[in-house]
């Protein structure tokens, strides 16, 4: 593929790979130390059985949102960005897209950076922190480079070593308390809703799930997405999340980053590191696919996936380097607020009104794209702000959830009554 994966064509059936290998690339962005962090969070201000209830409210509603993205980048064999193309938003329109989601994912890269940077420099001293900024970023950024299959060998090495590093990291932190007492103890802090709870849960998740096409369009059939989100997803939240939970409840603190590095050196660090590398290649991964069909849709130009990522990559590693980005994550939370109206509009489009799908499926059947898309979908725009308006702004349900299924009805209906797709409702320009 020459580092390219197809990121402005179809995937090829030759070029598609085991359910297992997605399915590791999946756990190991789900199981990542984030999830530890948002585990703390919940059980510091819920009991064990609530935090359990939250993650699985949370998660199960996400999983439903992520296998129907999934199936759908999974038949066409396109990256979340370029399907947008033909699912709902329009040639332009897919180029906000992608632009929303190489800002948000390169800026969380260049966050997650400096949290390695800060980690190894906690430990081990020597270089300041930027130096080992500069470590970190290059290295993620070769790794991406390289492609998906570097990215899937990558994933075998430091998924199973974040495993047992973490596992026994964890369990030299709690053997020192009654495990009966953690389950049944009250929070330690603040309390937490279980709406709140699982707001935190599906909030954390819905990036990943908008991007799951960028991973699932490798898998080879329906029921290797289906598999693949279970085990991973499942296994990611309840594994990881409820460790910690108890983590938090053990400590009574949610800061689980001191409680594993400090109890244990340089194990806990390893265990940092290695949870942290494994998500951030997804991060600038999907950040450079963003980025090649904006290009390529708003210039006309063909940007190569290896230049987007030498790019992306630099900046962030710069901006880590710099120490500057933990100014920007409340913008990039903001962003996260509008991402959830796409997962809507795409599905909605793609199962439901399926205007472009006659020509997605006759274009696939001969391995090649659909006709140029209209520019702009007017329906879509609509729905995209409806329903981040929804996700702010309605007081009751989850935030997430109620953008996500505003957005999809509302699409829906439109796609019904008015005609999206006719000349009427999509216009270029």
């Amino acid at each position: 593929m020459d580092h390219e994966d197809f990121a402005l064509r179809r995937l090829p059936d030759s070029a598609r790979c085991s359910w297992i290998s997605v399915a590791v690339q999946r756990f190991g962005q789900v199981s990542s130390f984030h999830q530890f962090l948002l585990g703390a969070v919940l059980g510091f201000g819920m009991g064990f059985r609530d935090a359990v209830l939250a993650i699985t409210v949370g998660s199960v509603m996400l999983e439903v949102v992520t296998v129907l993205m999934g199936v759908a980048g999974m038949r066409e064999g396109l990256s979340t960005s370029v399907l947008a193309r033909w699912a709902g938003f329009g040639g332009r329109g897919s180029a906000v897209v992608g632009l929303l989601v190489t800002v948000s994912l390169a800026g969380w890269f260049g966050v997650q950076n400096d949290v390695f940077a800060h980690g190894l420099h906690a430990l081990l001293g020597g270089p300041p922190v930027w130096v080992w900024a500069v470590v970190g970023g290059v290295a993620v950024t070769v790794v991406v480079v390289a492609g998906f299959h570097t990215m899937a060998w990558t994933a075998y090495l430091t998924v199973p070593a974040f495993l047992l590093l973490a596992g026994f990291a964890i369990s030299a932190e709690l053997r020192r308390h009654d495990l009966a007492e953690l389950l049944s103890s009250p929070p330690p802090g603040p309390p937490l809703s279980l709406a709140q709870g699982t707001t935190l849960v599906a909030g954390a998740f819905i990036m990943g799930a908008v991007m799951t096409p960028d991973m699932t369009r490798f898998n080879r059939r329906v029921g290797d997405v289906v598999k693949q989100t279970l085990i991973s997803v499942t296994l990611g939240e309840y594994l990881i999340g409820l460790t910690g939970v108890l983590l938090a409840h053990a400590a009574r603190s949610a800061d689980v980053v001191a409680v594993i590095t400090s109890t244990s050196g340089v194990l806990g660090t390893l265990v940092l590191v290695t949870a942290i590398l494994k998500i951030n290649d997804w991060n600038l991964y999907s950040a450079s696919l963003g980025l090649v069909n904006a290009v390529h849709v708003l210039t006309g130009r063909r940007l190569r996936r290896r230049s987007a990522t030498l790019a992306l990559g630099a900046v962030g590693t710069a901006l880590s380097a710099w120490g500057i980005l933990d100014h920007f994550t409340a913008f990039l939370t903001w962003i996260g607020v509008v991402t959830p109206p796409v997962a809507g509009i795409v599905i909605a489009e793609y199962f439901v009104v399926r205007t472009w799908r006659a020509r997605l499926d006759s274009s696939r059947a001969v391995g090649e794209l659909p006709e140029d898309p209209p520019d702009w979908v007017p329906a879509s725009l609509l729905c995209w702000a409806a329903g981040t308006a929804v996700g702010i702004w309605l007081p009751v349900g989850i935030p997430t959830i109620n953008s996500v299924v505003a957005a999809f009805g509302l699409y829906a209906l439109l796609g019904r009554t008015a005609g999206i797709g006719r000349p009427r409702v999509d216009t270029h320009g």
